[in-house]
């Protein structure tokens, strides 16, 4: 799971009848605020630097690779747009690029060209083009349970045979030549490294690319402990709207901050201890959480495929295999140098429009980077594989294309009732009560006002609205938010025990009835994101060291 307040605007912004112009292209681009992305190497010893470079060469093969997993025809339209050196055909490539397709991230996924479908296709490239998710659905219906979880894994696609009858595609098959060019790219930079366990972690992730067996691998990357800290691979599965089941390709190539990684290690000492104290029925806990919960606090220096696209992730907590977390815990990353431009550039300007006068300037990074900590630390925590009607089962496979949805506000508001739990308990200092909540508030705003077609949206829209009607937020005479200090602990808490007990029971019916009655933008709150029309969206990061390091020979 990731962090990158990803959606898109509530209002549109462009017709999906006509192409857009260069000014319209323009117009769009500028709702993200360009910022150079840098990290100091001057102290990286050279064949570490030459190790990097072949990172960020295998980190732009899961570019391509992420293109092909979002629409079968990318590779055509991206080769027709490349051909085309006019400042309409430039802007139309860059736009491409950013959103990995012809449809608009940040405007409900409209089109900005023609001659492409009016939506992006809700199973990606996942599944044959032409299927039906109902066909799908049926299809699946017909397998035996083993076959079952190979045509539903992470790492398959599915097609059609010579027969025109539906079966699953490892990913090592499907995308074999990528999959090869990657594998030897990190087999390279295996052998340049000196740091025993990134030699590790990158010759077992190329030996997964060519088996298909990413097991070795992500324990690997678990116990990871080097200044590069690379995450190559397939991952999140947002990219799959109808089961939220298949792994897009995506790369991150950072270089780990050893002095605030330190400070965060007292987070992970607190896990258990937060885990037993969820407000839900203790027989949903977990008694054991995974061994390893490592935290690292890096700087980014590229990022590619599904960790590039649209609005930049903050932070992600990984892997979402279920086998892994269970036995070996998950590993939150916190991308330092990109949350900080947000922070400047988004946050505090979003700050100054929503929130009332006496919370202006409230918000701080030192909230807004602890809340995003604590949102990747609750993925981890709460219900992941249950029981439903006497079987064994995953809260994702029982919620299929409501979980995204509903694991992000999970994440967001029981985050913030665990940062309260550790503030009451004496761990965190009192003095961040009043900033946390300011934050929280802004950051919903920042995210709902990208709109309800993706997951992160809706989960925003489900809080808002539920404090909202909770009396916990505010709106005064002005238009202007703020939060209840006298409601708004209590009705935190009851929100994290609504959506905890949702995902351990697995109803994916009462799922779809909460988001449909609360993921919505009422009008006060449209009025308010009415005013953020000049506030940019979010950052556009240009990664200069990254292509310092594919300069050199």
């Amino acid at each position: 799971m990731k962090t990158a307040w990803v959606l898109a605007l509530t209002l549109p912004l462009f017709s999906a009848a006509e192409p857009r112009s260069l000014p319209d292209l323009q117009k769009a681009a500028s709702r993200l605020a360009p910022v150079a992305l840098s990290v100091d190497l001057s102290k990286v010893p050279k064949e570490e630097q030459r190790a990097l470079g072949k990172l960020v060469q295998a980190a732009q093969v899961m570019d391509a690779l992420f293109l092909r997993q979002t629409w079968a025809g990318s590779e055509t339209l991206l080769a027709s747009l490349a051909a085309d050196t006019s400042p309409l055909g430039q802007a139309r490539l860059a736009s491409f690029m950013l959103h990995k397709g012809p449809w608009d991230r940040l405007d409900e996924g409209k089109p900005f060209l023609l001659g492409v479908p009016e939506a992006r296709p809700g199973g990606g490239n996942f599944y044959p083009p032409g299927a039906t998710k109902a066909e799908v659905e049926k299809w699946l219906a017909t397998l035996s349970a083993q076959e079952k979880l190979y045509a539903t894994a992470f790492f398959t696609t599915v097609r059609r045979d010579a027969t025109g009858k539906f079966t699953w595609v490892p990913y090592n098959v499907e995308y074999q030549a990528e999959l090869h060019e990657a594998a030897r790219l990190l087999r390279e930079a295996a052998g340049l490294t000196l740091q025993p366990t990134l030699k590790a972690y990158l010759e077992k992730r190329a030996a997964a690319f060519l088996s298909n067996d990413y097991y070795a691998s992500d324990v690997a990357w678990m116990e990871l402990d080097a200044s590069i800290e690379p995450t190559v691979g397939p991952y999140e599965v947002y990219e799959d709207g109808w089961f939220n089941a298949k792994a897009a390709f995506e790369a991150f190539i950072t270089m780990r901050d050893d002095v605030e990684t330190a400070k965060l290690q007292k987070f992970s000492a607190q896990l258990q201890d937060i885990e037993d104290h969820l407000p839900v029925d203790p027989k949903y806990r977990n008694p054991r959480l995974g061994a390893l919960s490592p935290i690292r606090v890096v700087n980014s220096l590229f990022s590619a495929g599904d960790g590039n696209r649209g609005v930049q992730t903050a932070a992600y907590n990984l892997p979402n295999d279920e086998r892994v977390a269970a036995e070996k815990g998950t590993k939150r990353t916190m991308l330092k140098n990109v949350q900080e431009a947000k922070f400047k550039l988004v946050l505090q300007p979003v700050a100054k429009v929503v929130l009332s006068y006496w919370d202006k300037f409230s918000p701080t990074f030192d909230a807004f980077f602890t809340h995003i900590l604590m949102h990747e630390l609750m993925h981890g925590l709460g219900p992941h594989n249950i029981t439903v009607n006497g079987q064994a089962t995953t809260v994702r496979a029982q919620l299929q294309d409501t979980y995204s949805a509903i694991e992000e506000a999970k994440a967001d508001i029981s985050g913030l009732w665990a940062l309260q739990y550790l503030i009451d308990k004496g761990e965190l200092p009192k003095t961040l009560e009043k900033p946390l909540y300011a934050t929280y508030l802004t950051s919903c705003f920042r995210s709902i006002r990208f709109g309800l077609h993706e997951a992160h949206g809706k989960g925003v829209a489900l809080q808002l609205n539920t404090l909202l009607d909770a009396g916990a937020v505010k709106i005064a005479y002005d238009g202007s938010f703020s939060t209840d200090p006298a409601k708004v602990k209590d009705a935190v808490r009851a929100l994290t025990t609504e959506l905890l007990t949702l995902q351990a029971t697995g109803d994916r019916e009462k799922a779809r009835k909460l988001l449909s009655e609360r993921a919505v933008i009422r009008p006060r709150v449209k009025a308010m994101l009415d005013k953020l029309d000049k506030v940019p969206v979010d950052i556009a990061p240009r990664y200069v060291t990254a292509e310092k390091l594919l300069q050199q020979p």
